[in-house]
């Protein structure tokens, strides 16, 4: 998948069931990168798009 922003990561993350919103950005990206390592580690998804939605969220962080 070619994800280039936020909303591109929750997308990818709904194809598998997994949605997520607390109400504190914080906490999102937090479940979001917590996600996304389970699903990598169970084979669910690619690294690459494991590796290029870590960078977004981690950009995202930063821009926090």
């Amino acid at each position: 998948m070619n994800m280039k922003s936020y909303y591109d990561v929750l997308q990818f993350l709904k194809r598998f069931g997994t949605f997520i919103y607390t109400g504190d950005s914080q906490s999102d990206l937090e479940m979001m990168t917590a996600e996304l390592k389970e699903l990598h580690d169970n084979g669910l998804i690619m690294k690459e798009d494991y590796l290029k939605a870590i960078l977004i969220l981690r950009a995202e962080l930063r821009n926090k």
